[in-house]
């Protein structure tokens, strides 16, 4: 595997995601609708160490992640670092890469480990939206280029007792959508022109 650095731009999204799912449903034009149309047509996507700058350890990184219906999913470690190669925060993200994953994203967990998050990977960079589809908690999404660099965070809470989550869309533009839990980001100083580092 490669190291990555990723650098994303924000934008309006063509297709949809849920919050650890992509909007729309699986279809079979994989590469770059696999993100976007991962979930139900036109639907977006939904689903630490405090101190953020010190590396975690292996045991650190959330061992029970990931879990469930998550169990079989590919694993890398994500590091995300300023520009000028500051570490902020370091988590084990559950990698998401077929139409069926990326619809699903984090609908189907009860909760997300604190160093722990689910990753988006898209054969290129395109403008896509996330939504919180049948989430039980909130999430930070982040949306990254092909570089690691990072263009648009979002803080997406929890859909309401009587919603569903699919009003609830948050676009960007990227080939990496990475989602960790609500907060993450804040807790850690992560801000756009930050990057992610990364093996895919």
């Amino acid at each position: 595997m490669r190291r990555r650095r990723l650098l994303a731009a924000a934008g309006c999204c063509v297709g949809l995601s849920a919050a650890g799912c992509t909007g729309d449903g699986p279809t079979a034009d994989a590469e770059s609708a696999d993100r976007d149309d991962a979930e139900s047509p036109q639907e977006p996507t939904e689903g630490s160490d405090e101190g953020g700058a010190e590396d975690a350890s292996e045991e650190d990184l959330a061992p029970a992640w990931p879990s469930g219906s998550y169990a079989g999913y590919d694993t890398t470690r994500v590091s995300v670092e300023t520009a000028e190669g500051e570490a902020l925060g370091t988590l084990e993200a559950a990698v998401a890469r077929t139409p069926d994953e990326k619809y699903l994203g984090l609908s189907d967990a009860e909760s997300l480990p604190e160093n722990a998050g689910m990753l988006f990977v898209y054969a290129a960079s395109d403008r896509r939206s996330f939504v919180m589809r049948r989430m039980d908690f909130g999430i930070d999404i982040v949306y990254a280029d092909g570089d690691g660099v990072i263009s648009t965070i979002h803080h997406a809470p929890a859909p309401g007792p009587e919603e569903d989550g699919n009003d609830q869309v948050y676009p960007g533009e990227g080939r990496y959508v990475l989602e960790v839990p609500y907060d993450w980001t804040t807790d850690r100083g992560v801000t756009t022109g930050d990057v992610l580092a990364l093996e895919v």
